[in-house]
Order: C-alpha cells, then structure tokens, then sequence
C-alpha cells in the first residue's frame, strides 16, 4: 500500500479533534512523538485499518472544528487510520459540504434547488451575496435542496468551532439568511416539526398520529402513547413470525423502488454468513423531499423502535442510521432518543430484558446524493467514496463490510410498527389491493398548505391538492422530485399508486409532490434539473457522467434558440436520455432524463 504522507504538519486544533473522535495516539507511526520502541516494530497497523469507516466522521470532525480540511490535518487523519492520502483526499472532495481549500468559519447555505427557486431563490443569493461581501467573514455556497421545502425559500448557517453552531432561515429573507450567518445558534431554535404537518391532530393519521402530540425528547411520552407496543409483540411472536406478518401486510419499500420488505427481510434472515447489518437510509436528498427529516423530528423514538424491531426479524445486532448533514435538529432528536433509549435498556446488550443485543450508530453524510442509493451509502460508512456497486451481488448477500444487510428509508420503518400493532389484515385493509398501508406525501411548491400530507394509497393527486390548497392558474405538477415526472393539470385524477402512476406514465417515487403555476419559468426549472444531475453524478460510469454534461448543455442551447436548431437539440437530448437510461449502472443516470422528457412530451416545454 503507498502512502506517500507529505511534510505539513496539523495544527493543534487540527490534531484535538481527530483525537476527540479516535483518542490519543498510540505510537510515532500514528503520529505520536518517536519513542525506542517504534524503531524496533510498527504498532497498530491492522487494528487501525479495521477502522477505516472512522474515516467519515473523522472528516465530519476536522470540518465541524476548522471550518474545512487542510492538507496537514488529512495526513494526521491518514497516519491515525493507516489509510493512502490519496484516497482520503478522493473521499473528501467527494461531499460538497467539505472543503479542503481554506474558507471562513462560518458557512451560508442558500437553497438553489426547485421549491426553492420557485419561492425567489436566485434573488434571495443575489441579495445575500451583496450584502455579505469579501471581509464579512461569512461564505456563501448556493445549495441543493436542504430538505426544508415547505418553507422555501431556505438557509442553512453552519458556524465551525467546539462544538459547531447551526441556524436554519426559512421562509428566509435577505436580512433573516443574514442575520443566521452572523449569529448561528441552535437548530432547536427552528419551528417545531408539526408545523410542517397540516393535518395534525386528526385521529386518521397512522405514521404522523404522535407528532406534535408527544413530547419528542420523553421518551415515557412516546411510551405513554403506544410507544414499544410493537416491539414487545415482536418479542412475543418471533422473527419468523414479524418477517411472515410484513410480507401478509404486503409492505413496500417507500424510497421509490417499491421492493417487497418481506421478501427483503426473509433474503437477509437467510443468509449463513454472519454477521447481518441493518442500515436506515436517512439521506433523503431528492429535491422536495423532507418526511423522513419530520418523523426524525417530531417522532425519533418510532424510529428507534422500528430499527430495533427490523434487526431483531433479520438477526442483526448493529444498526446504522445513515442521516443526512443538511439535518442538524434531527441529529440531535436522533442523538436523545438514541441515548435514552440505550439507558433505559432498549438497546444495549440485553434489549427489554429479552437477551436480545442490538445498538445504534449514527453516520452523518456530507451532501452527497448518490450515497441515497444503498450500496454508495455502504460505501460511505465504509470510508470509501460514495459509488454505486454492481449488482449482483446484491446487499442481501453481500452488503455492508461485505455482510448480508438490510437498507430501508425512515418511512418504511415507521411503518413496520403500524403493521405489527394493527396487525397484517387491518394494515392490508388500508389503500389498494397492489399498494396496501398509509403513504406519506411532501407538498410544496404553489400550494397555500405545503407540507407533509399522511393519506392512504388510492386517493388521486386531485384529492391531495385540495387539502394542500392548491392554486390557480396550476401549470404543472412535478411527482417524485428531480427524478420523477411531470403531469399536467387535466390529470389530477391520476391515483396515487404505484400502478396507478405506472399506468399514467409517471412514478410516484418517494412521495414528492411539487406543484407550479404559471408564474415559474418552465425551461429555467428544467435546466436546474438538468444542473443538479450534472452535479450529483459521482462520474464512475461514462453514460451517466457524460450524459448528464450534455444533458445540460443541449438544455442551455435550447434557451437561447428556438426553431430548427432547438429541434435537433431536443433530438439529441433524446439520445443522451435513453443512453443513460440504458447503461447508467444507478438509479441516478437512470432516472436522469425522466422529467425533461416528460416536460417535453407532456407539456410540451419548448413548443
């Protein structure tokens, strides 16, 4: 292995808070002063590559403490895990929230991304930019979505130190976004998450029923109100019997993909090689999502519970909960809960007394959209770069540190606690014989109540519209986010299943719902599509990093000119579209040309 370390040498900031997160070191050959002894033998070289998933949230420390990464203080980081200088550097340009080139402490994330730049955003930047010069000691870095889209316009103030300070502006202004980079304070000092659930309080709701009625930090609340009901069913009926009453509830994966969860515990339960892993993706990083950043907020102890009981069913002892880093309340909702919850024996080595050992880690990612796909997001855990592996083998079999695990999102969790509590006939009951259970909705863009909307699978687009209050002169809606589709207002009636949206030729995806009146500028809205792709492509396969460049560029083409020269672009976006749809190894470059196309076809974008 070449390592090739450099000369610089970390700072004493630098060096304390990679010895916060990794402790002292324990030789010269980790960066500790030279002793006799390390002359005659190299310590701790295996031991620290066993580590190498310490890389991450090593980096996450020294960019917390600095405000960014230096060249002296990633040697360090490298010498303490025995990992090439060169792949660490890979890793750390890899997440846009690092920088390993100096900037000011204090970081001003201004949302760019669709809500957002429906509700004013480049004015907002522009606004923020002026008024925030060169000598104010504050950066300005134009963002993706941050997740906050019921409030859009939004920002994001991110202030280095010990510890590290955060201020979220949203609905944000020129003077409030400001006033947020110069005063970063607590993420607690946000609205609270059932402001951003408009139907709170109605005693339909299943997912979103204890949020804004719980006290998110008490854990005796969360109990008092069914909390660890299903658990304790869990434990009563066994892991066969959970897998067997998921797969009766006809469950689903609600990330998207709409896989079996059943099917996929069962694989996992399976498996002879052990041990099994359980990773929660909290990295909802689609443009107009933001339900998995609620329930973390308003209801992090459903989440715990759903964990616990998915690793129990699969015979996993370690869990990961990979959440986003744009999410700094719901790290620390996440964070209490996680720790009550190990000091009350709910996790630990002997969960409710039932000889069961199963615990929880937190891994923060560093905005990264890819890492949304399962195996980037192994990756990440792991220290590598965030790129999608080849399948197979799939991650049943061979998934996180090369061990059969499970992946699910925050929503499908959360749902395993209805279906355990309910049972799988009522939970069946609810929704449509092909997409059974209650489904979380996101609403956001020209709407007068955007927010996260809880209605069973089967109620049509229109019918979800109306309770967020949709408004006139409605252009088009946008389903899925970035990679989904657009509908047109005379199509309101599409249900809002997965096959009733396979059947009208859109997807439904995560849940996003994104509605446009005719004030928004269509072709800007593409080539901000087009932009974020170019972006989020981790560039590992040709067709998706090459696709997604022309992509953008025959999407600049066709903005300046119209006629002939704009039909032969459309042309050749058509090209590049089935190309990636076809070679792309992920999801991403897949699903890449999804909305242009249907902007074009069913909107007619450019006509």
């Amino acid at each position: 292995m070449d390592l090739h370390f450099g000369d610089s040498k970390p700072t004493d900031e630098e060096r304390a808070a990679v010895d916060a997160l990794l402790g002292p070191p324990q030789s010269s050959w980790e960066g500790a002063d030279r002793s006799d002894a390390d002359l005659r033998w190299a310590r701790g070289g295996r031991e620290a590559r066993e580590r190498r998933d310490l890389l991450l949230p090593g980096l996450h420390a020294l960019n917390d403490r600095i405000g960014w990464i230096s060249e002296g203080a990633l040697d360090y980081l490298c010498r303490r895990l025995t990992v090439p200088p060169a792949e660490a550097y890979g890793v750390a340009t890899f997440y846009a929230m690092f920088s390993v080139r100096p900037r000011p402490a204090t970081v001003l994330h201004v949302c760019t991304d669709l809500a957002c730049a429906a509700a004013g955003a480049a004015d907002l930047c522009a606004g923020v930019e002026a008024r925030l010069g060169a000598g104010s000691g504050v950066a300005v870095e134009r963002s993706p979505c941050l997740g906050l889209c019921e409030r859009a316009p939004a920002a994001l103030a991110i202030r280095a130190g010990d510890p590290a300070r955060t201020a979220v502006s949203a609905p944000a202004t020129v003077e409030s976004a400001v006033a947020a980079g110069g005063a970063p304070g607590s993420a607690d000092d946000e609205p609270p998450a059932v402001m951003a659930v408009p139907q709170a309080g109605d005693p339909s709701l299943v997912l979103l029923s204890r949020v804004g009625v719980v006290d998110p930090a008490d854990l005796d609340d969360y109990r008092a109100h069914g909390g660890y009901t299903a658990l304790r069913r869990a434990f009563a009926i066994g892991p066969a019997a959970v897998i067997r009453e998921v797969t009766d509830a006809g469950l689903v994966g609600r990330g998207g993909a709409a896989f079996p969860t059943g099917r996929k515990w069962q694989a996992t339960a399976s498996q002879p090689d052990h041990p099994h892993y359980l990773v929660c993706n909290a990295d909802e990083s689609e443009p107009g999502t933001f339900k998995d950043r609620v329930l973390m907020e308003g209801d992090p102890y459903a989440l715990v519970e759903a964990m616990t009981v998915a690793a129990y069913a699969v015979g996993a002892h370690q869990g990961y909960l990979y959440l986003r880093g744009e999410y700094p309340r719901a790290l620390r909702r996440m964070e209490h809960a996680i720790g009550q919850a190990r000091a009350r024996g709910l996790l630990g080595d002997d969960v409710l007394g039932q000889g069961y050992a199963f615990d929880i880690e937190i891994r923060r990612g560093a905005g990264a959209y890819i890492c949304g796909e399962e195996t980037a997001l192994f990756n990440s855990i792991e220290g590598y770069r965030g790129e999608p592996r080849s399948k197979p083998p799939f991650p049943v079999e061979k998934g996180l540190f090369g061990k059969p695990t499970v992946e699910n999102n925050v929503e499908t969790l959360v749902n395993v606690l209805p279906v355990l509590t309910m049972g799988a006939p009522a939970y069946a009951a609810i929704g449509t014989a092909g997409s059974t259970g209650p489904k979380l909705y996101c609403v956001s863009g020209s709407v007068d109540r955007p927010g996260v909307y809880e209605l069973p699978f089967g109620a049509t687009l229109g019918e979800l519209l109306e309770r967020a209050g949709v408004r006139e002169r409605l252009r088009a809606v946008l389903l899925g986010g970035a990679a989904g589709g657009f509908v047109r207002p005379d199509e309101l009636d599409i249900p809002l299943t997965f096959e009733g949206t396979r059947e009208a030729g859109t997807t439904l995806g995560s849940g996003v719902v994104m509605a446009f009146d005719d004030t928004v500028p269509l072709p800007r809205l593409l080539l901000r599509i087009a932009e974020f792709f170019r972006d989020e492509s981790c560039g590992q396969c040709v067709p998706c990093r090459v696709g997604t460049v022309r992509q953008e560029e025959a999407l600049h083409r066709i903005a300046e000119r119209t006629g002939a020269a704009a039909a032969d672009d459309i042309a050749l976006l058509r090209e590049v579209g089935r190309a990636m749809r076809d070679a792309s190894i992920c999801g991403l470059g897949q699903t890449a040309w999804n909305a242009v196309e249907s902007a074009i076809d069913r909107l007619g974008a450019y006509e």
